[in-house]
């Protein structure tokens, strides 16, 4: 059988009319002379917009090749031939999406749950600290906002909270830890900003029965802060986009900031992260002769609901019965002095009421 159809020979542009003699191949004729012949096992369906035409592609042949057959009968007879010409747009090409699409798709959850965390555990510790504070100080702004309070200043309270700090961050060894506030909130939460801010808010204060137990919270505080658990929190939270930030220099951006003061008050860190900051904890507590066992206390009289869309601290740090067990285990024998005397406690659980 003969058709007529256009050919593109693939090493030029132009356009030639050709016959098609189809036998036990595809003969592609000009003027009476055979210019090429295609397989019918090499023939495929080529890719191209939507169209009347049937456009064949030959994989034995040039790249760019083409054929283009408008006459029906012509394209009933090379479909009818061609046992494989469907692979070429229809099966095979739906397949190729279907598989690239899942390989991205792959690739993107494979990132974010191994690759962003790996990123994230080798890139803080060359994240330069002036960096970081820079980030601490525009997310204390975003956190001031959402609490929408000025930080707790009766002076009784103060002083004796600057006591009981200036104790843990000696026996810590820390000196880039800022001096912690109390934040006036009926929430019962603690945290530490990237940079070394922490922030103690006033429910959790009231919800203390001990120096203690606050002492217990504001030493694990420090142990995220001497790990740099915050900046790596936000680099594992913020995936690809906050690294970009960092690599470029962008990390105190409008849409930056409000996501890292959302993630600093809601999201928790890993499991890791709490069980290291609880042994930092246990061993501040007993350079000081006091046992960390009080901050589990106050952890297991805290409800894990939310309030105003900002976490309690049992949100924020879980407390698992792993956590539990290790704070019960590690305690020290009570050996120390009191870290605060019984008026001292008493002005600093008034902090927030001069």
């Amino acid at each position: 059988m003969d058709g007529q159809a256009v050919y593109f020979d693939g090493q030029t542009n132009r356009k030639r009319s050709v016959v098609l003699r189809i036998a036990d191949r595809i003969e592609i004729v000009e003027q009476d002379i055979v210019v090429a012949a295609w397989p019918f096992d090499d023939v495929r369906q080529a890719d191209g917009p939507p169209t009347a035409l049937l456009r064949l592609a030959c994989t034995s042949a040039l790249p760019l090749a083409r054929l283009e057959v408008a006459d029906e009968a012509t394209k009933q007879t090379i479909v009818s031939h061609c046992p494989l010409l469907a692979a070429g747009r229809g099966g095979s090409q739906l397949a190729r999406i279907v598989f690239w699409s899942l390989a991205a798709a792959c690739s993107i959850f494979g990132l974010a749950a191994y690759g962003v965390p790996a990123v994230a555990d080798r890139l803080v510790p060359f994240i330069p600290q002036a960096w970081e504070n820079r980030v601490g100080e525009m997310v204390d702004r975003q956190i001031r906002f959402l609490i929408r309070g000025n930080a707790c200043g009766a002076p009784d309270g103060q002083a004796a909270f600057a006591t009981l700090v200036g104790k843990l961050k000696s026996a810590a060894g820390i000196d880039n830890a800022h001096e912690p506030l109390v934040l006036p909130s009926k929430i019962a939460n603690a945290f530490a900003l990237p940079g070394g801010k922490i922030y103690v808010l006033d429910g959790l204060l009231e919800k203390a029965q001990s120096p203690d137990e606050l002492a217990g919270v504001l030493a694990h505080e420090l142990g995220h802060v001497k790990h740099r658990d915050g900046m790596r929190k936000l680099i594992h939270d913020g995936g690809t986009s906050f690294l970009i930030g960092l690599l470029f220099g962008d990390v105190t951006g409008a849409g930056a900031v409000l996501f890292a003061g959302r993630s600093v008050l809601d999201a928790s860190y890993s499991r890791d992260a709490e069980r290291d900051a609880d042994a930092f904890a246990s061993q501040t507590m007993g350079k000081l002769g006091r046992s960390a066992a009080p901050l589990g206390e106050l952890l297991l009289r805290i409800p894990g609901a939310q309030a105003k869309g900002i976490s309690t601290i049992l949100d924020s740090h879980p407390l698992t019965e792993e956590r539990l067990d290790a704070l019960k285990k590690g305690q020290s024998p009570v050996t120390g002095n009191a870290l605060l005397s019984d008026g001292e406690w008493r002005a600093l659980k008034r902090i927030c009421r001069p």
